[in-house]
């Protein structure tokens, strides 16, 4: 009988382990340049996180935090002002934590039904962690080259297929986010369709294009 009773206790633990596994494992997200974040979101805003609470849909929940808005950078056709983020209670299904009154956020996401949803695979950053050169892209710079495609190189030989492509290099020297590119470079739409990789150089922000560069 005492057999038995290990056995089943055995196998009642391998079965939570691999539960547990399953839970921790969910999420998976792919390295994302944050211009192709801004580009793919419905919504960016900057704002700080007031409030939270907890709602009982699905079975881990839904949490529902509170933001005191700063700014809108994208989204104004779908959301006039955003007052609540939505994301999931775990994190193993890609919910965010954000901290409560501590910091101001960029915040991305999508609108469904005039909400709008988050989650890890989004790009949510504190905004004084954030480059110059990214506060500037999503000031303005990132939507220039909403038409412009960033292709990952992962290992070399890697090129570009398209007059519309940057070679997006980080993952090599960079060992993945927030790599140098990531970091100071848009990539922008040039002459004829041809898009490039541009870092702002001056204080006027008139620079030059290197499309070799970085």
């Amino acid at each position: 009988m005492q057999s038995v009773h290990r056995s089943l206790m055995s196998l009642l633990f391998i079965f939570s382990t691999l539960q547990v596994n399953q839970l921790t494992e969910g999420c998976s997200c792919a390295l994302t340049h944050p211009q192709d974040a801004f580009c793919n979101s419905d919504i960016v805003i900057r704002a700080k996180v007031v409030g939270k609470k907890l709602l009982r849909d699905g079975p881990f929940g839904t949490m529902r935090y509170t933001v005191k808005q700063m700014k809108m950078y994208k989204g104004f056709e779908k959301v006039q002002h955003v007052q609540h983020i939505y994301t999931d209670a775990s994190e193993s299904l890609c919910g965010v934590k954000f901290d409560i009154n501590k910091y101001q956020y960029l915040i991305t996401g999508r609108v469904y039904d005039g909400k709008v949803y988050t989650g890890l695979c989004n790009m949510n950053e504190r905004w004084e962690r954030l480059s110059l050169a990214q506060k500037k892209g999503i000031n303005h710079r990132y939507q220039l080259g909403c038409n412009c495609r960033i292709k990952p190189c992962h290992y070399l030989p890697c090129f570009v297929t398209s007059k519309n492509e940057c070679l997006w290099t980080d993952m090599l020297s960079h060992f993945g986010y927030p790599g140098y590119q990531s970091r100071h470079y848009a990539c922008i739409q040039q002459k004829e369709g041809y898009c490039s990789w541009y870092r702002g150089m001056t204080t006027r922000d008139k620079t030059t294009i290197n499309a070799t560069d970085p």
